[in-house]
């Protein structure tokens, strides 16, 4: 079993204008198999389709710059690569992320691209059942759990790859724990 380990990071805008449709602009992952070490990672900028342009307050908040983007590739190429390396028609897989927004951010920009996301199915919500695991009231915050696990958060926080590789930790230190 590969368990994967993704964030997304999209685009956004300060106080969220509901005409404008967000999409996938990074996906950083860590593969981890059944005794959760580290196989790999995977880490690519994403070229929005309809909204190219990134706003100054995503790019403050995810450190993401606009030549970064520019210079993506399409969401198209990005998962199909991004499905090669998970190995998702090759080997069993769990798709892990914190929280519900990556997986309906996937299979919406699936939709976009009129690509199936049935391979996005195989997916839980870690920071759900972290919050039933630890008997908490109210979820937490993907720094402040790997803060509170002992771990140092590394890299930068909204950034797809740095959450990935810290999520990853946590992950693995409740790898009998989750319920798949």
């Amino acid at each position: 079993m590969n368990f994967i380990i993704y964030d997304l990071e999209a685009t956004c805008w300060q106080g969220r204008p509901p005409s404008l449709v967000q999409e996938i602009i990074e996906i950083g992952a860590v593969r981890l198999n059944n005794y959760g070490e580290v196989e790999g990672t995977f880490n690519s900028f994403i070229r929005p389709k309809m909204h190219p342009r990134l706003s100054a307050f995503c790019q403050e908040l995810t450190t993401i710059r606009q030549i970064d983007i520019d210079r993506a590739p399409n969401f198209p190429d990005v998962i199909e690569d991004f499905q090669d390396w998970a190995e998702v028609f090759d080997e069993d897989y769990l798709l892990c992320s914190w929280g519900g927004f990556d997986k309906t951010m996937l299979i919406q920009d699936c939709q976009l691209h009129d690509m199936d996301y049935d391979w996005v199915e195989p997916h839980i919500n870690l920071k759900e059942q972290y919050r039933e695991i630890k008997r908490l009231r109210q979820s937490k915050g993907l720094k402040s759990v790997v803060n509170a696990e002992g771990f140092e958060f590394t890299g930068t926080h909204h950034r797809g790859i740095d959450d990935a590789e810290n999520l990853a930790r946590v992950f693995a230190k409740y790898l009998d724990e989750w319920r798949y």
